[in-house]
């Protein structure tokens, strides 16, 4: 039994970003399928989905496709009782609900003017009114879960849920825009981005390159605070390693980490690596096996 999951762009659409993390921080069996979110291709490559028109979207073993994060969230965690989508006592799981919903139906001017993206830090960013009362009222929010949940740190209602998943976008944007939020929930927005999921989902988005630069703000920058590169691609070897960590085929492409070469069985492998080697805990292990060698 293997899901469809139909996402647009792992650097810049929110949504997309919940829709996979519903089912990796899950370990719910999935196939990712690209839709064309910035080349032009949207709307042809949704059509055996329809009336799904936007991502994420997710096809079940039966072939029936559910279209909304929301929808899909319910529906994997009725289909998954035992995965812990939602939190197991009754008031934190209606209160998780409450949270996941109004995070879909509301935040409207910080979403419009803080749009996700995972490439850097933008600084000098200058947030309207009504962005701070969207900040106001998450913060809020995060306050109330606590209170119900009884976890003063890590994941809102103690155990990770969908609570989570529907946040971290949010987190990409405060910490992305340099939000004013209070230090614990800055300590929050930094967990859930240093999660090693949502790391390797970084680091395979930055394997896309763009032009024009989507949301260009004309802002100074700075580095992303989690999993900034310390590797870099080279032409060519001989490498360490023979095989690909990630698959065992015989390696074509490579990169230097450490004064050491690695090699990969294909540039999307490299690339990922390359972006975040810390979050690939194959690539870890392989070059721990060496340095204890």
């Amino acid at each position: 039994m293997t899901y469809d999951l139909f996402i647009g762009d792992r650097l810049f659409s929110s949504w997309s970003m919940r829709g996979w993390l519903m089912l990796e921080k899950f370990s719910l069996p999935y196939k990712t399928q690209m839709i064309g979110l910035y080349s032009g291709t949207m709307t042809e490559d949704m059509k055996p989905l329809a009336p799904a028109r936007l991502v994420p979207a997710l096809r079940m073993p039966d072939g029936t496709v559910v279209g909304e994060s929301l929808a899909m969230a319910e529906t994997l965690a009725e289909r998954h009782p035992d995965a812990g989508l939602w939190p197991a006592d009754p008031a934190a799981r209606a209160t998780a609900r409450w949270l996941c919903a109004e995070m879909v139906a509301g935040f409207t001017a910080l979403r419009g003017e803080c749009p996700m993206q995972l490439h850097h830090c933008w600084t000098g960013f200058e947030p309207s009114a009504d962005t701070l009362r969207d900040l106001d009222r998450i913060e809020t929010l995060w306050a109330h879960s606590r209170s119900v949940s009884g976890a003063t740190t890590g994941p809102l209602f103690g155990a990770y849920s969908l609570a989570d998943v529907f946040y971290t976008p949010v987190a990409a944007r405060i910490i992305g825009y340099g939000l004013p939020v209070s230090d614990a929930n800055r300590v929050y927005c930094l967990d859930l981005l240093s999660d090693l999921s949502v790391r390797q989902w970084r680091a395979m988005g930055l394997t896309v390159s763009y032009d024009p630069f989507p949301y260009a703000l004309g802002l100074a920058t700075q580095p992303w605070p989690v999993g900034s590169p310390v590797a870099r691609v080279v032409d060519a070897g001989p490498s360490v390693n023979t095989t690909c960590p990630y698959s065992g085929d015989p390696v074509t492409d490579f990169l230097e980490l450490d004064g050491r070469i690695w090699g990969f069985c294909n540039p999307f492998c490299r690339d990922k690596t390359a972006a975040d080697p810390g979050a690939w805990p194959k690539f870890s292990a392989m070059v721990a096996g060496v340095n204890d060698s």
